[in-house]
């Protein structure tokens, strides 16, 4: 009776008709019967540990606030690269000084009324060492650079910020005569680097790429020149990572205090990319419900994540999120060889046979679930998984959900601020089988 309950309890529909579950029969083959089950995963959340945000090509800036994660800041830090460029004669005049920033993308919500950036003088140095993403450093209280900018329906641009008057004059003059100037090293002596902010109350986030187009401008022309020439100090082959500061008091995550501990926080689940906050989810209901079935052929097992909650389209979540196996440590799980361990795509292999003649997890096409901007869900094929936890090929394992794609050159989570938040009840496994009757 027990277990008929606990059955119960996760199957939540049921129906043999081909049409509803969308399988089309050859008509009159009365041998095959097709159905439709589907059951809920239950999903806690977990803080991962402090990761390295050093020289992801990318600096995230931004400023957010919401009732589920509180508030969160993102910094920039990088060190600044100045070339073998000729150096200004010594009576050369000033024109202007800009600082330009690359922006890549952008994510928030008003974003037709205007954000504001600052650029900051680092007073203490980038070191030759890895940055976490709860690291940050020291720097001058008032910014050297500063500006708004109204995207509306951009999604990239490059913008320039007129510098302080009196920074550019003492910048120009070092320039022309100073020995900070005389080679990288100097240079980075008397400048150590920069730090780039968002405004508090702003509610969006950037992605700063970096290289040529970031940096400061110095525009100047010699006597008798009839054009300006531009000296860059440009964030190219300079070292940079990202810091980040949570603040979730007063919201449902602030239990959340501990790194790889499953916390339940209520009627809700949320991701956030770069503070470490992912998904666990309970994969156990697949034991209730495989241990039912005998002789059946899976032909279409889904698992869906949604309707998330809702937000602004100018406030994109994870393009895609990857299942990785956890235990009860909290960790993502990695082969012998350190490889990570995932659910690998629908069609591919689930298992292969090591040199050691041992059956272990693929780990070559992890799968990813796709959001659809239109449904506001996630979704996935996971029949090929599915097959092989009901053939004993694979042990089965619990899940952490994890922001990336699996083509990107770069780590998604480490990249952004994206997040999305959605109930618990909308984790859903949805499965059609077919069976001899």
């Amino acid at each position: 009776m027990a277990f008929g309950a606990i059955i119960s309890l996760f199957l939540i529909s049921s129906c043999s008709d081909p049409a509803t579950v969308g399988i089309e029969l050859a008509p009159g083959n009365n041998q095959i019967g097709v159905v439709f089950e589907e059951f809920e995963l239950p999903a806690q959340v977990v803080l991962l540990d402090s990761f390295n945000t050093t020289n992801q090509s990318i600096l995230v800036v931004g400023e957010e606030v919401d009732s589920f994660f509180g508030k969160t800041s993102a910094t920039g830090y990088s060190r600044m690269y100045i070339s073998t460029a000729t150096r200004p004669d010594i009576d050369a005049i000033l024109d202007s000084v800009y600082f330009s920033l690359n922006i890549l993308n952008v994510d928030g919500i008003n974003l037709d009324e205007s954000k504001s950036y600052s650029i900051h003088k680092l007073t203490e140095p980038i070191r030759d060492t890895l940055y976490y993403n709860f690291d940050d450093l020291s720097y001058e209280a008032g910014p050297f650079s500063s500006g708004e900018i109204a995207f509306g329906e951009k999604t990239d641009t490059l913008v320039s910020f007129q510098v302080e008057e009196e920074f550019a004059e003492e910048i120009f003059s070092k320039m022309k005569f100073g020995v900070e100037f005389k080679d990288l090293f100097s240079f980075r002596d008397y400048f150590p680097g920069i730090a780039v902010k968002a405004r508090e109350g702003d509610n969006s986030s950037i992605g700063v790429g970096l290289g040529s187009s970031t940096g400061l401008k110095v525009y100047y022309h010699n006597e008798g020149d009839t054009a300006s020439t531009v000296y860059n100090i440009s964030t190219t082959s300079s070292r940079s990572f990202n810091g980040l500061k949570s603040d979730r008091s007063g919201t449902p995550t602030e239990v959340v205090t501990d790194t790889y501990k499953a916390y339940d926080v209520g009627s809700k689940v949320g991701m956030k990319s770069m503070l470490g906050m992912v998904i666990k989810l309970d994969t156990s209901p697949f034991d209730a419900f495989l241990d039912t079935l005998v002789g059946v052929t899976f032909n279409q097992v889904s698992l869906e994540l949604g309707e998330l909650e809702a937000q602004p389209d100018t406030q994109v979540p994870p393009g895609a999120i990857i299942m990785y196996f956890t235990d009860a440590t909290n960790r993502i799980l990695k082969s012998s060889t350190g490889l990570l361990l995932a659910v690998q795509a629908d069609g591919q292999a689930q298992i292969y046979t090591n040199e050691d003649g041992i059956i272990v997890p693929n780990t070559n096409a992890p799968a990813a679930l796709i959001y659809d901007s239109e449904k506001k869900n996630y979704s996935q094929y996971i029949t090929s998984h599915v097959n092989s936890l009901f053939r004993g090929q694979l042990t089965r394992k619990d899940w952490l959900l994890y922001a990336n794609s699996t083509t990107s050159n770069g780590d998604d989570f480490k990249r952004s601020l994206r997040q999305f938040i959605l109930d618990k009840n909308k984790v859903k496994v949805k499965v059609i089988y077919s069976k001899s009757r």
